[in-house]
């Protein structure tokens, strides 16, 4: 499975490919950081960000894209640029049709290093050392896209099976209700 992990920002937008499936050892295709002007206008900022986002996606051909999922923080106008950088991250997606996952940060954290609470130098040095790069990769953006990749290698297995194990779970539910509907039916075209 290819993977592209994008770790969104307004001004640095971490991108990260990796190939692989869970339990054999990961691939790093590529990595890199799509980077907008601080001083630029934000919507201007956000098509940047799509050009950027269109490029790796047309350079590497993922199987899916992993989000980081945005989560609050105390600088609001900072989780704003973070959401609509996240939201173009996942429109470039949707329109190839590619699937697309949100991750938190601690699942990623957790995956990758075992911690849901592990530093940034930690990540960074598991991912170094996941994909076997002589360093981890900088800024620390690029590291963050390229363990979204990983995480979601790893968790989209077990999240698909449980996945479909909920959805036979209600079509079983369905067919009972369906069931029982008929048979109050029948009783009621017997009296």
């Amino acid at each position: 499975m290819r993977v592209l992990g994008i770790d969104p920002g307004l001004t640095r937008c971490g991108v990260g490919v990796v190939d692989g499936v869970a339990g054999r050892p990961l691939t790093m295709v590529g990595v890199g950081v799509v980077r907008t002007p601080a001083e630029a206008e934000t919507h201007d900022r956000l098509v940047l960000i799509e050009r950027g986002v269109e490029e790796w996606l047309d350079a590497h051909r993922p199987e899916a894209v992993a989000v980081e999922r945005v989560f609050s923080q105390h600088n609001v106008r900072t989780v704003m640029g973070t959401a609509q950088a996240s939201a173009v991250a996942m429109l470039c997606a949707a329109r190839r049709g590619l699937p697309v996952a949100l991750h938190t940060p601690s699942e990623v954290k957790a995956a990758v290093t075992g911690s849901g609470r592990a530093e940034k130098a930690q990540v960074g040095a598991m991912v170094a050392r996941l994909l076997r790069l002589d360093a981890p990769p900088k800024p620390a953006d690029a590291a963050d896209a390229l363990a979204l990749a990983i995480c979601h290698i790893w968790r989209a297995p077990a999240k698909n099976r449980l996945q479909q194990a909920h959805e036979a779970q209600k079509v079983q539910q369905t067919q009972k209700v369906q069931q029982a509907m008929a048979a109050q039916r029948l009783k009621g075209t017997r009296r």
